[in-house]
């Protein structure tokens, strides 16, 4: 169950072979999370079902609708991103996308998905090639714009994550199986090969 709920395997053994460990109290704990992660899915799949006949034009939605039940308060992967960068640095970008509007935060997931649909088009192709390399420069500026400051390395780094964490990969592999590879290496070349000169260019 702890599997289920995005626990890292080296976090269930240390709780598992906790002295303080009390599997009652555990599962009544797993219990109360997985009816949440239950009660978020729903509302997701309802959103899903109305933008699926917002797009066949039998309903109007707003943008609220469209984003309702996908909560950018919650990052299951911000305990990795926390042991890599540091707390700071999670911090920030967690106080600017705290600062945006629903409205706004909408806009910044509808143009994070354009970026992976586009790329998981791409992803047959070459990463390094003009077409990759330019959504990959998209989605560079994009977490430089929103998500704190990200150097060359550590794009490089985040890239070799979304292959090495399978929630990242499960995460970005909706959109195209394979596309988490394709994007580590395209963005491991941009960083090889563009990355100094985006760098200067924010000094």
């Amino acid at each position: 169950f702890f599997r289920e709920l995005g626990f890292p395997l080296k976090k269930i053994k240390e709780i598992i072979e906790s002295p303080a460990f009390d599997q009652q109290e555990a599962l009544v704990l797993q219990r109360k999370m997985l009816m949440e992660k239950r009660r978020r899915i729903d509302q997701m799949l309802e959103t899903i079902d109305k933008t699926i006949r917002h797009l066949k034009g039998e309903i109007e939605m707003t943008r609220e609708e469209k984003f309702k039940g996908f909560d950018f308060s919650r990052n299951p992967c911000e305990e990795e991103a926390r042991q890599r960068w540091g707390n700071e640095a999670v911090d920030k970008a967690n106080a600017r996308l705290g600062a945006l509007s629903k409205a706004d935060q909408g806009v910044l997931a509808e143009r994070m998905n354009e970026i992976y649909r586009r790329l998981a088009e791409l992803r047959h192709g070459s990463p390094d090639s003009d077409e990759a390399q330019a959504a990959i420069k998209a989605w560079y500026d994009l977490l430089n714009s929103n998500f704190g400051t990200y150097t060359p390395e550590v794009f490089k780094a985040l890239g070799q994550m979304y292959v090495d964490d399978e929630r990242f990969t499960e995460s970005i592999d909706q959109f195209g199986e394979g596309l988490a590879v394709f994007m580590r290496d395209a963005m491991a070349y941009f960083a090889d090969n563009h990355g100094a000169t985006q760098a200067d260019d924010k000094c």
